[in-house]
């Protein structure tokens, strides 16, 4: 793993230097490259690592992936009877190389696989896809270069480290020879607290976890104005947690970026502080490294303005599934991968409408929720926003919203008029539902088959909105 040269670089010029702090227990640079040594002649071939988030956690990916070993990173919150599925799968499919129980804590070829990652899921078996080591060392290059990771800054990403953004960016640190910190489990109180007393510069995170952390901040007078990166993934940004997050860490340049698990990163934008987003669907310009073309399904480039597949070509795309690939979930046009998102280029900007799978098809019209979602969240009134599809006689599907609102009450027609001038008319929602709380994953990202679920069984956390 492109990593461990760097933990003993790190070990040897600042051994006594701060490299993990996970739920208040502390490892220095020395401490860690001894204990993941020492743990190496242990670790099989193929791994399945399956725990809490614990400096344990960090020292064990580190043994894991030393040589030419190989690790699947396990949600500990999964059913039992998934996790053992998974382990069977994980080694009969993988590749099993040679190890030798004194290999040293080094690196293996570029070239080999290291990671088996896997798609989120609670109820079937995820899909697995693998990178090669090579693939996260250039992962690397772009996202320090294009955040401006310092060694001197200290990296909260208070989420589980089995999700990906929280495993790249404890690596990301490892890599860059900055401090990483993570909890236990996610609390606001005690990312307030690390964030005030553990002298906290960056924070990556997901949306949802923004905008409490700052609207409780605010409440409780937490200061937060030694934050100067704030890193967003997994969903985009709306109004309402980007005005709370200004307010909140005043001094932060905040980044918001589009990418998939098999692809790495895409593109991204950075809000310098004090500055707001223009809104819309635009996700900023391809990272470093990185070509995107839109192409049609048979894989020839539309024009520019006009939807497709977003297409990726670069160095850090995954090598592709270990399991459950059905031919359209990576695919690849002549070197452009594809996850099936969709999207445009405008003047070199990327915009996103959303997956093939979450489209909604209404009287013979296509209808991206993120569109929706967008738009809704530009009226005055709304918090947050998710749309989705319901099935429909007439129409096919018929395109519905859920809404949290800003402050007080709000109405179907406020939200009616609201959308008068600033979404097509064959994309507005037929119905309108108030929602206790947002829809989300245990990872954080918001859920629109969830919001579907909760309509179709009369879920007391959403009731329709009348006038």
């Amino acid at each position: 793993m492109p990593f461990l040269n760097r933990i003993q670089r790190w070990a040897e010029e600042r051994p006594h230097d701060t490299a993990v702090v996970i739920a208040g227990r502390r490892l220095d640079w020395a401490t860690l490259r001894d204990d993941a040594a020492a743990m190496v002649g242990e670790a099989k071939s193929v791994t399945t690592l399956c725990e809490a988030n614990s400096v344990h956690f960090a020292v064990s990916f580190a043994a894991a992936v030393a040589g030419s070993r190989q690790c699947a990173v396990l949600d500990p919150a999964w059913p039992a009877a998934l996790q053992e599925d998974i382990a069977r799968r994980v080694e009969a499919c993988a590749d099993a190389a040679p190890v030798s129980p004194d290999d040293p804590l080094a690196d293996g070829p570029p070239e080999t696989s290291f990671l088996i990652g896997l798609t989120s899921g609670t109820t079937s078996v995820p899909k697995a896809f693998t990178r090669s080591r090579r693939s996260w060392q250039q992962s690397f290059d772009a996202s320090i270069e294009f955040f401006g990771l310092r060694q001197d800054d200290v990296t909260l990403a208070p989420g589980p480290l089995a999700a990906s953004l929280n495993l790249y960016a404890l690596a990301e640190c490892l890599y860059a020879g900055s401090e990483f910190q993570s909890l236990e489990t996610f609390d606001v109180g005690d990312v307030h607290a690390a964030i005030t007393h553990d002298r906290v510069t960056r924070l990556v995170l997901v949306p949802t976890m923004l905008r409490m952390l700052s609207e409780r901040g605010m409440t409780g007078c937490v200061d937060a104005s030694g934050v100067r990166t704030i890193i967003c993934a997994g969903s985009k940004l709306d109004a309402r947690t980007l005005e709370a997050a200004r307010r909140w860490a005043p001094n932060a340049t905040i980044y918001e970026y589009y990418g998939a698990s098999e692809l790495s990163f895409v593109s991204g934008t950075g809000l310098a502080a004090g500055q707001m987003a223009a809104g819309g669907t635009g996700i900023g310009r391809p990272f470093p490294g990185v070509d995107v073309r839109i192409l049609d399904d048979g894989g020839a480039e539309v024009p520019e303005g006009a939807y497709g597949n977003i297409c990726v070509r670069s160095g850090m795309v995954s090598n592709g599934y270990l399991w459950g690939d059905d031919g359209e979930a990576l695919r690849s046009f002549d070197g452009w991968f594809t996850v099936g998102d969709q999207g445009y280029l405008a003047a070199g900007e990327l915009h996103i409408l959303g997956r093939r799978a979450d489209m909604i098809l209404t009287a013979g019209r296509n209808v991206y929720p993120h569109e929706v979602e967008l738009a809704l969240a530009a009226v005055p009134g709304v918090g947050a926003a998710v749309a989705a599809g319901m099935p429909d006689d007439l129409r096919g599907q018929r395109v519905v919203a859920g809404v949290i609102p800003s402050q007080g009450g709000i109405t179907a027609t406020q939200l009616r008029a609201g959308l008068e001038n600033i979404l097509a008319r064959d994309k507005r929602p037929l119905q309108y539902f108030l929602l206790a709380e947002l829809p989300v994953t245990d990872r954080g990202k918001v859920s629109r088959t969830l919001l579907r679920d909760w309509i179709d069984s009369r879920d007391p956390r959403v009731r329709a909105l009348a006038g």
